[in-house]
């Protein structure tokens, strides 16, 4: 007969993707996220286009927001940082200054100083499968005695002061293999992979002893990963959640549920996780990527994100923030609090995949610092900084930084096109065409930038420039090379006579920068007046040719400071062709993840953000992506293709973009950080040269927006006047877009004061949160009531 309870579970249908909880604890939280939004007076030009209904951000559906996440690894200040193991293992424990790593040797290490302090063989084909630290009666004796379990069922107690095993209960487990060591307030709890858990209580000494008595009780065979959380033992197990209540009296109080938790549209449960700043809901990684939510007290499920398409190899819950591991090697921090989620933080923390992720509480009053320990198969154990101060006092100044900077406004109007090999000359066939540039330049308020962004000046289907370029890399062609060069110098000729001719004599533009890549060619040119207030000019090339050793495809970057804001310009020509999605996709999170620029030696404060030093794009605090993206439409045929843009119809056309649909799909889509104004326009590819007709030849391409315009600086940028032009010469279209950029200048005097009430505010989070996590770890690790915990802590 089932319950009340169990009825519920069985009968309640799961709630929608995204019904979250929302209850925040951590001042550590409160204040990273009140940081989000940002006040600055004279920002709400620039803020308010993050909310605008039009379009103008995208609807990144319910994967998390990483448009905002800083890549910096969360280091302490002083180290050790990480600690090399030198040895296989795969499981480890951590309390307050000692960590412990096992397999077939057990080692204890010293987070203070990254030494080793213990090392214990267990001898031939033995190995300890699980590990725990032991209660103590006594809060600053935390840390020193710790259980193992072994492949054989034996359960050791190891002194890491004595350095020594001091008891070994051979045959706990007979002859199976204890799979996982649980601590709950007095009691120590193991489990095999037959499903024999033992419960040990305490003896005389208020303390678990292997040398006294056990109860025992049963669970089905199988074991992903588990948790204690109130008393309760929640246990997964392929799909599979059950929930046990150990310091049960009798088998029939042992099982709380009598059908098992799952979620048919969810892959494995890979990781599971418990966050002090909602206790009553526990988070389940799966093998899909996705994270569900339960409630302890009801046993509903709260919620289904998705969060990568990935495996989740770990979890660990920190505040209001769920860390992550992944195959990959990479680590992310999400905060829980807001629809969508938001990456926080993302960086790569291990070389191979990250085998688990933990949080100490007991570090804060250990330690006087809270923290965070991963492992990967790397055999490294990385040490993180689970109050991300840095990120917290970086956040503080950006959200003050109206108190310390003075802004002004710099307009960029910047044209991308693939111009199929075209010369200036072929301008003049065609009164229109030739008319073009000066009719561009003069429907606009003269900027303060213009930026130009060629592809294919040079003819990419020409094999004999194609095959030149790459195989005589080491050798130039002389011939070949004074061609392409000739074809860069002709543009920048016609763009500056342009210039001169057309705009206005009394705001003369001058010659800021070239780039050029087989190719791509970038011009800048930049109103004579503003010339200097622009710093620090580097460029860089980022290959994506022939798995990136050919600048046929790729990227040519330029990165400046304006005033003290940095500003990042990419122009862009990814992978061609139809069902290249994952090629372009691949292409564009190259570009971006590339180390292409060297590091800054600029010494202003507040230059780049994201944690970054200026060596990538993201870096950057304004960035603006120009190119043949050569993004196409998926699912419909040319002919179907042709008569919706007849028609008028692009919200059709647009449903099927692989841009959009990657952004809307794909969760690690690297342009998801960066925004896009609507498209109103026609496809600007595949033309008859000449003609306004669609490709007409015999491999009837489907037009498709290949040529785009992309930005990235929330309250820094803002673009208008996203448009296509009409220019015949190639069988692309020209786009272009008119941006506002807020630039910035830093008063460094006012900037330390800001600086300096930082600190002390995050002096006083800090203690709150120190003391909130300790009565946190005295309730559910200790078992102790709420009430006597306070009692403890304010006595």
């Amino acid at each position: 007969m089932q319950s009340g309870v169990q009825r519920r579970v069985a009968e309640s249908p799961s709630p929608p993707h995204q019904s979250l909880p929302g209850k925040k604890s951590l001042e550590v939280s409160r204040a990273l996220v009140a940081s989000s939004v940002r006040q600055n007076a004279g920002a709400n030009d620039y803020e308010d286009q993050t909310q605008l209904p039009d379009g103008s951000v995208p609807i990144l559906s319910d994967y998390p927001d990483s448009s905002q996440a800083n890549r910096k690894p969360p280091r302490f200040t002083y180290r050790p940082w990480e600690i090399a193991t030198k040895y296989d293992t795969r499981l480890f424990a951590v309390n307050g200054e000692y960590a412990c790593t096992t397999g077939y040797i057990t080692r204890v290490w010293s987070l203070r100083t990254g030494e080793s302090l213990l090392t214990i063989a267990h001898g031939e084909n033995v190995r300890a499968t699980a590990i725990a630290f032991k209660p103590t009666r006594d809060v600053d004796d935390e840390g020193k005695r710790l259980w193992l379990g072994t492949n054989i069922g034996d359960i050791l107690e190891v002194d890491i002061p004595s350095q020594s095993v001091i008891y070994t209960r051979s045959n706990a487990h007979t002859k199976r293999e204890v799979v996982k060591l649980y601590r709950h307030a007095a009691e120590m709890w193991s489990l095999d992979d037959e499903g024999k858990l033992l419960v040990w209580s305490p003896d005389a000494s208020g303390m678990p002893s292997l040398q006294s008595g056990h109860r025992l009780f049963r669970v089905p065979k199988g074991h992903a990963c588990s948790i204690v959380s109130g008393g309760q033992l929640w246990i997964a197990s392929g799909k599979d959640i059950r929930v046990f209540r150990p310091g049960a009296s009798s088998d029939a109080d042992f099982h709380v549920l009598v059908r098992s938790l799952t979620h048919a549209n969810a892959g494995e449960v890979t990781a599971c996780t418990a966050m002090s700043s909602q206790p009553d809901n526990l988070y389940f990684g799966h093998a899909d990527g996705k994270v569900t939510i339960y409630n302890r007290n009801d046993y509903s499920r709260v919620g289904v994100v998705n969060v990568s398409l990935y495996k989740i190899s770990s979890l660990a819950g920190v505040g209001d923030y769920l860390w992550a591991g992944y195959n990959t090697g990479m680590l992310y921090v999400y905060d829980t609090t807001v629809t969508p989620w938001h990456v926080k933080k993302d960086w790569h923390a291990h070389d191979n995949p990250v085998c688990s992720v933990v949080v100490d509480e007991s570090s804060v009053w250990k330690m006087g610092r809270l923290h965070v320990v991963s492992l990967g198969t790397d055999n490294m154990l990385k040490i993180w900084d689970g109050m991300l101060e840095e990120d917290w006092l970086e956040m503080y100044m950006q959200q003050h930084d109206s108190k310390y900077c003075d802004f002004k406004e710099v307009t960029a109007s910047v044209l991308t096109w693939n111009a199929g090999a075209s010369k200036p000359s072929h301008l003049r066939a065609d009164q229109k065409d030739n008319n073009f540039f000066r009719d561009y330049l003069c429907s606009q308020d003269p900027p303060d930038l213009f930026v130009f962004g060629f592809q294919e000046l040079v003819d990419l289907e020409d094999k004999k420039v194609t095959a030149k370029s790459f195989f005589k890399s080491k050798k130039k062609d002389s011939s070949e090379q004074e061609h392409m060069s000739h074809q860069y110098r002709a543009w920048r000729d016609h763009l500056t006579r342009c210039l001169e001719d057309f705009m206005p004599t009394s705001q003369p533009y001058t010659l800021l920068h070239t780039a050029s890549m087989v190719g791509l060619f970038t011009c800048v040119f930049i109103k004579s007046s503003q010339r200097s207030r622009v710093r620090h000019i580097n460029t860089a090339e980022v290959k994506r040719g022939m798995k990136g050793l050919h600048g046929n495809k790729g990227a040519l970057v330029l990165r400046m400071a304006i005033d003290d804001t940095s500003v990042c310009l990419m122009n862009c020509h990814l992978a061609a062709g139809q069902t290249q999605t994952v090629s372009r996709n691949n292409d564009i999170a190259a570009i971006l993840e590339s180390e292409c620029l060297p590091q800054s030696t600029s010494t202003s404060s507040g230059l780049f953000v994201g944690g970054g030093d200026g060596s990538m794009i993201l870096d950057h605090e304004i960035c603006i992506l120009n190119g043949d993206l050569n993004y196409r439409i998926d699912s419909m045929p040319r002919d179907t293709v042709v008569k919706a843009v007849r028609e008028g119809n692009l919200t059709k056309l647009l449903d099927c973009d692989q841009l959009l649909r990657s952004r809307r799909k794909n969760p690690g889509f690297r342009l998801r950080a960066f925004s896009e104004n609507p498209i109103t326009f026609a496809p600007t590819y595949k033309y008859d040269v000449a003609s306004d007709e669609y490709d007409t030849s015999e491999k009837r391409r489907a037009p498709a927006w290949c040529d785009r315009l992309l930005y990235k600086g929330i309250g820094r940028v803002r673009m208008e006047a996203y448009r296509r032009h009409e220019l015949r010469v190639s069988d692309h279209r020209p786009v272009s877009g008119y941006f506002r950029l807020k630039v910035k200048t830093v008063d460094e005097s006012k900037r330390n004061g800001v600086w300096a009430r930082a600190e002390h505010e995050f002096a006083a989070v800090k203690q709150r949160v120190g003391s909130e996590v300790k009565l946190d770890y005295l309730t559910n690790t200790f078992g102790i009531s709420p009430k006597e915990a306070t009692r403890l802590l304010q006595g």
